[in-house]
């Protein structure tokens, strides 16, 4: 795996959905790049192990709060690079979906992402700083998997947004991309991925052959941080081991 030796020293980046999963793997990635990792999660045990192993800072809150979501970022400010990781999901038939739920996915995968860009993109404007926004989206922003209608929504939503964030953040030299992974083995998704039934016949549609692990796809996310990547803006960047193309 490449070790981004230096890549990010004397940057500071802000993870959502630091404690577990791809945050994690993209909070380690940074690190171990230079970067001063600023960790967001909801779990402060998780906050606190991350601290241990990287030297992070830790901003523990529930993404679902606007107000807090809001007053978190600014106490966070100034950083230099900005991924919105943090994801939620419950499983329920359409018929059964309540809007309870589907608000609340919805404030965690759409409108937490937007408020934290906003405050993020505000400071860089201000200082006439460039910038780079790294979306962590789906593949479920483009197909319509059973029992996700809430998930999908919201993730479809934040590839539009991000489209919209890019064409009008351009000009201010701040990139914005998604990253739309397959499934990828998290926690979340062993939970949601954990029938052979449901899971097989995904599998049976990856050409290479198996689900994602979250080092993989943040080794993408660090790319479309980086400079190497520098005239990369407004894509949804499938990850996903060859399903789009079956």
């Amino acid at each position: 795996m490449t070790e981004h030796a230096g890549e990010f020293e004397g940057k500071q980046a802000l993870v959502t959905g630091a404690g577990k999963g791809i945050g994690r793997a993209t909070a380690r990635l940074l690190a171990r790049g230079g970067a001063k990792v600023l960790a967001v999660s909801r779990s402060a045990d998780d906050l606190a192990s991350l601290q241990t192993e990287i030297g992070s800072r830790s901003f523990p809150v529930d993404l679902a709060d606007a107000e807090a979501t809001r007053a978190v970022v600014r106490a966070a400010l100034p950083f230099d690079l900005l991924v919105n990781c943090a994801g939620a999901t419950t499983l329920q038939p359409f018929v059964d979906l309540t809007t309870e739920t589907f608000e609340r996915i919805i404030a965690v995968n759409t409108t937490a992402p937007m408020i934290i860009a906003q405050e993020y993109a505000r400071d860089r404007i201000a200082r006439a700083l460039p910038g780079s926004i790294v979306n962590v989206s789906s593949d479920a922003a483009f197909v319509g998997v059973i029992d996700h209608t809430a998930y999908c929504a919201s993730k479809g939503a934040l590839d539009a947004m991000s489209r919209v964030m890019a064409n009008e953040l351009g000009p201010h030299r701040i990139r914005v991309n998604c990253i739309n992974p397959n499934i990828t083995l998290t926690d979340m998704a062993r939970k949601a991925w954990s029938d052979p039934g449901r899971a097989g016949p995904r599998l049976a549609r990856l050409p290479l052959g198996r689900f994602l692990e979250p080092d993989e796809v943040a080794e993408a996310i660090v790319y479309l941080l980086s400079d190497r990547a520098a005239m990369i803006t407004g894509v949804s960047l499938r990850v996903d081991g060859g399903f789009s193309v079956t």
